[in-house]
């Protein structure tokens, strides 16, 4: 049994031919495994169910097709697409789950993250993630017109490229005291995660235990997965 993970795919109209790699991606692999879960930040930005947009609509009903199948989806958000909702869920037939989930892989516990939590050094980004995360924010965000949502995701995305530049690869990755108390806390040895662009699988040891930490890829210049049975993982770009 084979279970693929993605994350960070970035997809935006300015880079359309990682659009049509993850079409061909879910119309070909993908429809030979057992479930895909995806890790957040499938889009550059997503500024809510109801803005018209062209990738989401192709995502949308590739994702549909993908299920009808037999391969069932799972979606956990990402800092990008944060305000992905159950109805563009509902339309592309994928279940969203919280963050972190814990799932049985072929009998294997195994805890899945988008990652940001992770990055706890990174005090002026938790800051952020924990305003956009207010359901009050939202709800007021949501309310805006779409021209105005679209201007603040451009505007957020040109000020995250500024910031993570300037802060550098220690502060922006994952800190490992975090990962080792995330695991602990949930009685695992295993863990997925994306949004550090770092990809990896890094061995370490909770409590005298062996233990991994697996890191997925992103797409900005190619396919990024991370194909998962008991015990093994291994990861193609």
């Amino acid at each position: 049994m084979t279970t693929l993970f993605i994350s960070d795919l970035h997809l935006d109209a300015s880079r359309p031919g990682i659009t049509r790699l993850f079409l061909d991606f879910l119309e070909n692999e993908a429809a030979n495994a057992d479930a895909l879960y995806i890790l957040g930040d499938l889009f550059e930005a997503w500024i809510g169910d109801d803005a018209s947009d062209a990738i989401g609509d192709a995502v949308a009903g590739a994702l549909a097709r993908l299920h009808e199948r037999g391969v069932p989806c799972f979606y956990i958000h990402g800092n990008r697409d944060l305000l992905l909702g159950d109805a563009y869920a509902r339309r592309a037939r994928m279940t969203l789950l919280s963050d972190p989930s814990l799932v049985e892989i072929a009998g294997e516990r195994v805890l899945l993250m988008h990652g940001d939590t992770l990055c706890t050094d990174d005090a002026p980004y938790q800051a952020f993630r924990k305003q956009t995360h207010d359901p009050a924010w939202q709800r007021a965000f949501l309310a805006r017109p779409a021209a105005e949502r679209r201007a603040f995701a451009e505007h957020a995305r040109a000020e995250s490229q500024r910031y993570t530049k300037a802060a550098g690869d220690a502060i922006t990755d994952v800190s490992p005291d975090a990962v080792v108390a995330t695991m602990r806390s949930h009685g695992v040895q295993r863990l997925l995660h994306g949004h550090t662009h770092r990809p990896a699988i890094h061995a370490l040891a909770i409590d005298g235990r062996d233990a991994k930490r697996i890191v997925l890829g992103d797409w900005y210049e190619q396919k990024s997965s991370v194909s998962y049975e008991r015990d093994i993982a291994s990861q193609s770009g």
